[in-house]
């Protein structure tokens, strides 16, 4: 597994990407100051996006069924977790924009090459806001395992 939309795993057989782009924007406000520089000051996080594009050859690689998962997850409207193959948790997307180009075509018009780029954007506040405080959950949990083990004794 490369990476993980919700259930669409981004595998070879599915969508194998040769590229991932993250862009990460921060806000700033502005203030001119007479005789100096403007002062700044941090406002927070801004748009989170991540691109994937890449190739796909529908003899070997995933082809029309993948794509066509990745429309209906789109015309959803929904946010999924974006997770990697090594388990860093991106956070909750929404898949913003599908696109791909069929070039190399069998004589049914069916494509030998798929190239294809998915933008997807981050709308979640933060995994802390998502998950909650994970000192207090395994502060829960650790008080859980106690109450087993001495039920146990």
């Amino acid at each position: 597994m490369m990476l993980a939309l919700g259930l669409f795993v981004f595998m070879r057989q599915t969508l194998p990407y040769q590229t991932m782009q993250r862009d990460s924007a921060y806000n700033w406000g502005m203030n001119n100051r007479i005789g100096t520089r403007p002062a700044y000051q941090f406002i927070g996080p801004g748009s989170d996006t991540v691109a994937l594009s890449g190739d796909l050859y529908p003899e070997l690689t995933g082809g029309r069924i993948s794509m066509q998962a990745l429309y209906l997850m789109a015309e959803q409207g929904r946010a999924w977790p974006l997770i990697s193959g090594s388990g860093f948790i991106y956070g909750m997307f929404v898949i913003s924009k599908v696109s791909e180009t069929g070039t190399e075509f069998y004589s049914d018009g069916s494509p030998r090459k798929i190239s294809f780029n998915l933008t997807l954007t981050r709308v979640d506040e933060s995994l802390a806001t998502m998950y909650g405080d994970i000192g207090e959950q395994v502060k829960g949990l650790a008080g859980k395992a106690s109450d087993l083990l001495s039920a146990g004794a």
